[in-house]
């Protein structure tokens, strides 16, 4: 059913995913200009990507499993783009490009969170239909 409650963490997360890091900036440079995700190509796809898959997976409400596993993958999209944010702004030496951490660097932190959320009432609701069929 379309109106559970992982579906309100998953359009939280494609929210995250597709709209917030245009809004908000990732990071400030050593000049004080803002970095937005629109800037790096790489880094607007992965987001784009993030949204898209929480999309797709709020629509695959009669497949759990599939569901379930879609999920699991836009987590492990999410880890790798927080593992290159923070690569990105520890790496640099001297904090010649990097000089303020935006909130948008913690995008793909509360897109986890959400996405943990959201597979947890998938299970749920697996073992609730589970328990159901056992019972005919």
């Amino acid at each position: 059913m379309i109106q559970r409650i992982q579906t309100i963490y998953l359009v939280l997360v494609a929210l995250l995913g597709g709209v917030a890091p245009f809004l908000v900036y990732l990071w400030l440079d050593a000049n004080g200009k803002e970095f937005f995700a629109q800037n790096d190509i790489m880094v607007s796809v992965a987001l784009y990507l993030t949204g898209a898959l929480a999309l797709v997976a709020i629509f695959l409400y009669k497949k759990r499993q599939n569901q379930f596993v879609l999920n699991r993958l836009n987590m492990i999209l999410n880890l790798f783009l927080l593992g290159f944010f923070v690569y990105r702004s520890l790496n640099l030496s001297g904090e010649t490009l990097v000089s303020e951490k935006g909130i948008g660097m913690l995008i793909p932190v509360f897109s986890i969170v959400f996405l943990v959320l959201a597979n947890r009432a998938i299970k749920k609701d697996e073992d609730l239909v589970k328990s159901v069929d056992r019972l005919r």
